[in-house]
């Protein structure tokens, strides 16, 4: 960096008063911080690298307090990258602030093929380290293996399932897959029997079902891998542990189980299900409804879940999570991004593949094009169906896709006729779920927002005021 940036960070840091993901502050006044292996470790970790701030002291506001001697501190900071696997290699940058030498050490990111980077004094089980916010973490030992998955190659999705039988597959599914392999691979249809295209293909290994196989194609894959399903929640609120006006934590729960093209459409089902309408009036004058995430988007988000989730050891107990709050809805599997791409490139360029072959057998069966359009593809129906932008982030082993809703907006355009119609509506009495469909809210905010403030004002009454939680509870106009 040049001086001059260097200063406007510094000013950036004492506005801000904090550290953060990619930068730390030292104060070095009175010699070299003796161990500086995490945050080496860390910053050398994450994709954008960081910054180690020497001669700010946090204890004083992050003022400027000066280095001890920039030169020895350059020369003890660079010792304590050789001792670091594989080195890390610093560039400095010496700055005059108010007087004093502050000196800062930018530590690049290293390629996910050379990750992580540990102190060898300890090794790397217990040297290598992450970043959290303004804190550098321990490695687990699953966030370790996997980069040494990308690293080594590793082929979680091939590792046979001891256990299980050819008799556990679909043979439908699998008779439709050997003719779409043989329409794709027309040597292969000629030359190879089809318990040799089940080897080729990875499908079974010495006639054992391979992980990808089972999870294409077998009836029920949660028989050898009970957590390898899907779990799917609609919460009352904007948070996990939000109660609902009839002490309900969850308004819907559902696990999901099947193969992988099973699972998909039942996932996206329960989407569709729970997810709240919104009536548009098109340019014909008809009425529309609109569901509130748009479906293409929901399958594509949902599928590259179970494509390309880790399936090793260390995460087949964990199911992918979908959690439909009030404002938005999260999507998350196991398994950071895989390989050197970074969360502003998805979409915009190749990644690498973490599960290849279970990717191939999905594409075959016609339930993924693996082309790579998936984040695109939800970019772009987000857009036109004119929600906000989704957000994508990777975080401690897990991949999340957020979307967001037009709850609020919606909500701050609600007006008296609104509330006027709500009255109308229960002249006679009402359910919750009649209520949460004539809103098209959902029932936390429809109860707790719109009915509960009428019921305080005394225009609604309860049906059954002694038991309020009631299912047989009813909502009417005084």
């Amino acid at each position: 960096m040049q001086v001059e940036e260097l200063v406007d960070l510094v000013h950036q840091i004492q506005a801000q008063k904090t550290e953060s993901q990619g930068i730390e502050v030292k104060s070095a006044r009175d010699g070299c911080p003796t161990r500086l292996f995490g945050t080496l470790s860390a910053f050398s970790n994450q994709d954008d690298g960081g910054v180690i701030v020497f001669g700010l002291d946090e204890r004083a506001g992050f003022s400027a307090v000066g280095v001890y001697d920039p030169h020895d501190l350059q020369k003890k900071v660079t010792e304590q990258c050789k001792q670091m696997e594989p080195i890390v290699r610093p560039l400095f940058t010496i700055a005059t602030i108010d007087g004093h030498h502050v000196v800062a050490a930018e530590i690049p990111s290293v390629d996910a093929d050379q990750r992580p980077v540990y102190y060898r004094g300890v090794g790397r089980n217990k040297g290598s380290y992450i970043r959290v916010g303004e804190s550098n973490d321990l490695m687990s030992e699953y966030e370790i293996y996997s980069f040494d998955a990308f690293r080594k190659r590793i082929r979680d999705d091939l590792r046979p399932v001891l256990n299980a039988r050819l008799s556990f597959f679909d043979p439908t599914r699998v008779e439709r897959y050997l003719r779409a392999v043989k329409l794709d691979q027309r040597n292969i249809a000629d030359n190879v029997s089809d318990e040799g295209i089940l080897e080729l293909m990875g499908v079974t290994v010495n006639g054992t079902p391979t992980l990808a196989g089972l999870m294409a194609l077998s009836h029920y894959p949660q028989a050898n891998f009970p957590q390898l399903c899907i779990t799917a929640v609609v919460v009352p609120g904007t948070s996990m542990g939000d109660i609902g006006t009839a002490g309900e934590r969850f308004i819907a729960n559902q696990r999901i189980t099947g193969p992988i093209p099973d699972m998909l459409e039942a996932a996206v089902d329960f989407v569709r299900r729970n997810g709240r309408l919104t009536t548009v009036i098109g340019d014909d004058g008809k009425r529309v409804d609109r569901p509130e995430f748009p479906p293409l988007a929901v399958r594509e988000a949902i599928l590259n879940a179970l494509v390309h989730r880790d399936y090793s050891i260390h995460s087949e107990s964990v199911p992918v999570r979908i959690v439909m709050y009030s404002d938005r809805m999260e999507v998350t599997n196991s398994g950071g991004l895989y390989g050197n791409i970074s969360i502003d490139s998805l979409g915009k360029v190749r990644p690498d593949t973490r599960n290849p072959t279970l990717a191939n057998i999905l594409e075959l069966l016609s339930v993924t094009e693996n082309r790579y359009s998936g984040i695109p593809t939800i970019r772009r129906e987000c857009d036109q169906a004119r929600l906000p932008a989704p957000l994508f982030a990777a975080q401690r082993g897990e991949f999340v896709v957020t979307f967001r809703n037009n709850l609020h907006a919606a909500i701050r355009e609600a007006s008296h006729d609104q509330v006027a119609a709500l009255l109308t509506f229960c002249s006679i009495p009402r359910s919750r779920d009649e209520l949460t469909r004539f809103t098209g809210f959902s029932q936390y905010y429809t109860m707790s927002k719109l009915v509960q403030p009428l019921i305080n004002a005394g225009k609604i009454r309860l049906t059954m005021p002694e038991r309020p939680r009631s299912r047989y509870q009813r909502f009417v106009t005084r």
